[in-house]
């Protein structure tokens, strides 16, 4: 293992409280981030995993729908409520609410399902993008950065995530096109438990998606002013998969407006599989307005 990846599967490791009123009740540690504000995958990632303890192992999670409410504060942990809302002859449906100072911070329903055959198809992978071992790591765009931000971004995140058609950290290169993939994967071996990958697959879902309302506008991370945060979160997952290997999460934002965008994701195995599906909406605002070119 690594201290990255230690650290994301530390944050999974949920502490179960033993209460019980109408919620089951967990604590779970909160990730240092250099802003001070807790990364919303990582409460994400938690909340699916408090419901998931409250479920038979047999029952997999396939969607889940969350909004976050206030900014989580890395100097604290999160209490988890978990509300068992349904249990179905095939699916159980979950509410999680996650709180900081006895104040929710994101509110999440889950839906789990026990395994079922049915009809079958996909939308196919694109066939026309370079190999992640030919692009540049985050570590090789920022590392040369004396910079709190671009530091954790470089070595301390749990994924190494690899843009096409580049980066957006400090620059917009090329078109400005309300679309983009990334190739993504976990930096070291994750456990053989499908639930720990399909939480930690919708940790990994929040790092790029809103990016391409930036790309469409040529707005870098690095503006000056620019101040962007998830508003919701909805996901998917089709078909199980190993995080731990290369996924190329392709993403498109058909509109920005009001000081919002919205962006839609597909994330596929490196052999096509489609495994997952996500749209999120987040607050975009830029210090000055900019053309769509």
């Amino acid at each position: 293992m690594n201290g990255p990846i230690d650290g994301l599967l530390s944050t999974l490791r949920l502490t179960d409280t033993g209460a019980r009123t109408t919620e089951d009740i967990f604590t779970g540690p909160s990730q240092w981030m250099p802003l001070g504000r807790v990364f919303g995958g990582q409460v994400l990632a938690q909340s699916l995993t408090a419901a998931m303890h409250t479920v038979p192992v047999e029952r997999t999670i396939h969607s889940m729908h969350g909004y976050f409410l206030r900014p989580g504060d890395v100097e604290h942990p999160i209490t988890f409520a978990v509300d068992r809302l349904h249990d179905g002859r095939s699916f159980s449906t979950r509410r999680t609410h996650a709180y900081q100072h006895g104040e929710p911070i994101l509110s999440l329903i889950a839906s789990f399902q026990t395994a079922d055959d049915g009809l079958d198809h996909q939308f196919d992978m694109p066939d026309d993008l370079p190999d992640p071992d030919s692009l540049p790591s985050t570590a090789d765009v920022l590392g040369h950065l004396d910079h709190d931000v671009a530091r954790y971004w470089s070595s301390e995140r749990a994924f190494d995530v690899r843009h096409i058609p580049s980066p957006v950290y400090l620059s917009v290169e090329g078109e400005r096109m309300p679309r983009q993939a990334v190739w993504m994967k976990a930096f070291g071996r994750l456990p053989d438990d499908p639930r720990q990958h399909r939480a930690a697959l919708a940790y990994a879902s929040d790092y790029s998606i809103l990016e391409p309302v930036l790309r469409a506008h040529g707005v870098a991370w690095a503006t000056p002013g620019l101040r962007v945060a998830s508003l919701d979160h909805a996901m998917w997952w089709h078909r199980d998969a190993r995080v731990d290997e290369w996924l190329l999460f392709t993403t498109e934002s058909p509109s920005a407006s009001g000081g919002r965008g919205l962006s839609l994701g597909r994330i596929y195995t490196r052999d096509g599989r489609l495994i997952a599906s996500v749209a999120q909406e987040g607050m975009v605002r830029v210090p000055e307005p900019r053309a769509f070119d």
